[in-house]
């Protein structure tokens, strides 16, 4: 397949992602709510790690606006997520100058390096705390473990330890967005892990295997933290179907084994509305109802069941590509989603050398259509979607 110009891509189907994105929320400056909430947020407790955080947080992942993150500071958001990967580390780079100018212990600072081995992992996170200009991080995570192997693998467990124990970690955790109940017992089972980033939303199938691992998680002392929230944000690629995020929100948190979330916030209109949710979970009846007839549609949220991984004639990682075909059409992030694609090490041509697919998906994605259309942004110059 040719490389894309910048005229091939915007007359192609990612063209309203590409478009949205020249004035994507990220990158609007605007100016800080001055109606966020005042009073006391709900804080609970992050296991036993002594950490008391309020119930949202801040996703940093595709925030460059630095008054941004301060509003949310401003707001009680006192904990932020970032990982080496975001933005090609400059996600990192950008709290790094904003952090500087707080007291270290006014607030929480959460990192992600994904499996490596453990020199390369070492030398990553190293990169990571100079970019965020701080001896130390307050949580690191293994990033996107999958599988008990992933989290019980001892040489990884050995690195994480010895981080914690040379004083550049508090606390050690992991980040899961696939086969999330038996990562997290995997991870009560390791007696290392101190904290959880789960997906989970109202979209989520296996919710009943979920809740209960989160809750032997908590009952374990481990702190758990949520992420996907929101399910994708949409539930057409064409955005003409939104998901009452706020409600999604809530519907999570209504979990008291979970201790924060960490919507990913980009824009001043984001972070008033989850900051209203600090101090009321309270849903209404309005919001219950949109919630259940979300349940019916199809969605762009992918629940990572990888029943459809052995079918696959290239055995692509599909629940991974759903998730990057999420990030670009659900999240208008095409940035990210080449991130993912480019760590996946996926081939520009994937599923354009079958003349017929033999996944089939029990969710009722078109997975080689979606595969075709979001690996196109591999061809796409970067600059295209910075």
């Amino acid at each position: 397949m040719p490389a894309m110009n910048r005229r091939t891509f915007l007359s192609g189907s990612l063209a309203g992602t590409a478009v949205s994105l020249i004035a994507s929320p990220a990158t609007v400056l605007g100016n800080p709510a001055n109606s966020l909430p005042e009073g006391n947020p709900i804080t609970r407790k992050l296991g036993k790690t002594g950490i008391e955080l309020p119930i949202v947080s801040m996703g940093v992942m595709r925030a460059d606006n630095p008054g941004l993150v301060r509003a949310a500071l401003k707001a009680g958001m006192i904990h932020l997520d970032t990982a080496h990967g975001y933005m090609k580390g400059r996600n990192e780079t950008m709290l790094g100058e904003v952090l500087k100018e707080y007291p270290r212990d006014s607030f929480v600072i959460a990192t992600k390096v994904g499996p490596e081995s453990p020199e390369t992992y070492r030398a990553k996170f190293e990169e990571s705390l100079r970019r965020l200009q701080m001896a130390y991080v307050d949580i690191l995570y293994l990033h996107g473990a999958s599988s008990r192997g992933d989290v019980l693998d001892e040489e990884m467990l050995e690195t994480l330890v010895g981080l914690k124990k040379a004083g550049k970690v508090r606390h050690i955790g992991l980040s899961t967005h696939r086969n999330e109940p038996e990562v997290i017992q995997a991870a009560i089972e390791s007696g290392v892990h101190e904290v959880v980033l789960t997906a989970i939303n109202f979209k989520y199938e296996r919710l009943d295997a979920l809740r209960k691992a989160i809750a032997d998680a908590a009952a374990a002392g481990i702190g758990v933290v949520a992420m996907k929230t929101m399910a994708g944000a949409y539930y057409d690629k064409a955005k003409t179907k939104p998901i009452n995020c706020k409600a999604a929100l809530k519907w999570v948190m209504q979990d008291v084994n979970i201790t924060t979330s960490i919507p990913g916030i980009t824009s001043y209109e984001q972070l008033e509305q989850n900051a209203s949710l600090l101090s009321d979970l309270t849903m209404t009846d309005e919001e219950r109802v949109s919630l259940e007839a979300g349940r019916s549609e199809r969605g762009l949220f992918c629940p990572g069941c990888n029943e459809c991984v052995p079918a696959c004639r290239h055995q692509l990682p599909i629940p991974d590509l759903m998730r990057a075909y999420m990030y670009a059409y659900g999240y208008s992030s095409p940035s990210i989603a080449q991130e993912l694609l480019t760590d996946l090490a996926i081939p520009p041509h994937a599923c354009t050398d079958c003349t017929s697919c033999t996944v089939s998906c029990r969710k009722g994605f078109d997975v080689a259509d979606r595969v075709r259309d979001v690996t196109r942004l591999l061809n796409v110059p970067e600059e295209f979607l910075a």
